[in-house]
């Protein structure tokens, strides 16, 4: 699959993250959809993307995106993420699937991972998605950063997992359309748990030092 000649969904456009992916590949001349429980709202949020961006970027309630999309971003909060999948599973079914959640709590310490019963979001997904092909990454990506518009190259690797190795090698290839972006297979979903939980930490790194930190993989 390449990336350039297929619609990218966002389920969670609206949100930060999902809204900053989306104007990183609506720059980079992809055809995307914007999902949001409300319609309304995804489309408002695709005029505005589209406006500054100058890309195809059209809105749509969180299912309708489903549907359009060849390669569909999970960007949602973690706790309505289990039934917005089994809701869409239907929908879903043959489509490569990026879960991009990660399963945070916060207290006065700061970021913590919250356990989750199948080891991970991106396992989740996979346990309430049996005919979609599951892939986990974009969790370390700051949402700041994405939706700057005065930073041009979003410089951090995209650790990217997952058991099918041409949905990994697509979603890799999506991650590289971004300028300054690298995907990087980081090993099968059973790996997920500690990327997603690695944002926890470059939280703590971003309040300790003013910065939007992400992750570089050497020698490779």
């Amino acid at each position: 699959m390449t990336p350039t000649t297929h619609t990218i969904a966002v389920l969670g456009g609206t949100g930060p993250q999902g809204r900053g992916l989306a104007r990183r590949f609506a720059q980079a001349g992809l055809h995307v959809v914007l999902g949001s429980r409300s319609a309304e709202r995804a489309e408002k949020a695709a005029a505005e993307l589209a406006d500054v961006t100058g890309g195809h970027v059209e809105g749509a309630a969180n299912a309708d995106a489903a549907a359009a999309g060849d390669l569909v971003l999970v960007v949602v909060p973690w706790d309505g993420h289990a039934e917005l999948l089994a809701e869409l599973a239907p929908v879903l079914a043959g489509k490569i699937v990026v879960d991009c959640v990660n399963p945070l709590g916060f207290d006065k310490q700061g970021a913590y991972a919250l356990p989750v019963p199948e080891g991970s979001a991106t396992q989740q997904a996979a346990a309430l998605l049996p005919d979609s092909r599951v892939v986990g990454a974009f969790h370390n990506v700051s949402a700041v950063l994405l939706e700057d518009p005065e930073v041009a190259s979003v410089d951090t690797d995209v650790l990217v997992l997952g058991d099918d190795r041409e949905a990994t090698d697509a979603v890799q290839a999506l991650a590289d359309v971004v300028p300054g972006m690298r995907g990087i297979y980081a090993g099968r979903l059973r790996n997920a748990h500690q990327v997603e939980a690695l944002t926890a930490n470059l939280i703590s790194i971003n309040r300790r030092y003013t910065a939007h930190a992400g992750v570089r993989v050497t020698d490779v």
